[in-house]
């Protein structure tokens, strides 16, 4: 299994980033510590884009509200639910004004937005970052910011599959669980989801929730076959899956190795670690060991490879794509 192939599925914060570009993964996240001042931040996503032969992702999660990275550089945006209160125009405005600025820094690929319909008032983790408690307004929202990021050549990720709306606990904290039925889910809190689809979304980020209508044992969705499975079949989503921080608690209880290689032979395609921290570095080299002797892995991570170049290059990101595959 070529090395170039499993980095390429992860998305790494900027700690040990020198080492860590060498070996070119599949893209970068930004958090607010990283962003200094507008000149240093665009100076530090040139430094990185100069270090590496496959271009890269450069994420961020730019929601407005409390999942804001660049807080102290301007005003607060508004979060979802309020900029979606005051009027599609102003969704619309407070959209375009964050696309300017993510295209300012270079940035190609945003978190956002959240299709979670937040049907649970006690959410401690969605709550005002859900467009609405209503899965036709979420709807609305999605078209509205979807056409501005794509006006930007920004790639919008739809997140958190297959919903995170009715949860009443905190994935970063611990795992979540939603005891719905498969038809509630599907009415209400994937119906944003496949809407999305069925419009053009290309990435989804997969949530660090159970979901008892997909599995009875307590597996996060963004590790379950039977999650990703659906969204492939049932939903024909052809895109990227990426997973939310594999930091979180909601995946913790299966090391980071062993739930790193169970979200690969789920589907995931790209795995975001907020960190590229030398504990980081061994999850990747024990997925590229163990890859050598299991060909369901080496299968899953060719078509990974496949769908992150594929996406790279329908978005000029990679410009020679014949290049790329010889470096």
């Amino acid at each position: 299994m070529e090395l170039k192939k499993v980095y390429q599925m992860f998305i790494l914060g900027v700690g040990n980033l020198e080492y860590v570009l060498k070996n070119d993964p599949g893209g970068v996240i930004f958090f607010s510590d990283d962003i200094l001042s507008t000149e240093q931040f665009i100076s530090l996503i040139e430094n990185i884009k100069s270090k590496v032969k496959i271009p890269l992702f450069l994420t961020i999660d730019q929601e407005g509200g409390r999942v804001e990275r660049t807080w102290h550089l301007h005003a607060r945006y508004l979060p979802a639910r309020n900029a979606f209160k005051k009027g599609l125009d102003f969704l619309k405005n407070q959209t375009e004004k964050i696309a300017e600025e993510l295209c300012t820094y270079g940035i190609n690929m945003n978190f956002a937005p959240c299709l979670d319909v937040n049907t649970n008032p006690d959410n401690p983790i969605i709550g005002d970052r859900a467009f609405s408690d209503n899965p036709y307004e979420v709807c609305i929202g999605y078209d509205i910011e979807a056409l501005v990021y794509n006006t930007y050549n920004i790639i919008p990720v739809i997140k958190h599959f297959p919903g995170h709306g009715d949860t009443s606990k905190d994935s970063h904290l611990e795992l979540p669980g939603i005891d719905l039925s498969l038809d509630e889910m599907e009415k209400v809190h994937i119906m944003p989801f496949k809407h999305a689809i069925k419009h053009g979304a290309e990435a989804v980020m997969a949530a660090h929730i159970h979901c008892s209508c997909f599995d009875n044992e307590e597996i996060p969705a963004s590790l379950s076959k039977n999650v990703i499975g659906y969204l492939r079949n049932n939903l024909n989503f052809n895109g990227l899956i990426i997973s939310d921080d594999m930091i979180m608690k909601g995946v913790a209880k299966y090391g980071m190795s062993e739930a790193c290689i169970m979200g690969i032979k789920a589907g995931i395609n790209m795995f975001i670690y907020r960190n590229s921290a030398d504990k980081t570095l061994q999850v990747i080299e024990d997925v590229i060991k163990a890859a050598e002797n299991d060909s369901e892995l080496r299968d899953r991570i060719e078509d990974s490879f496949s769908r992150i170049i594929d996406l790279k290059c329908r978005h000029n990101i990679i410009t020679d794509k014949k290049s790329c595959l010889s470096s």
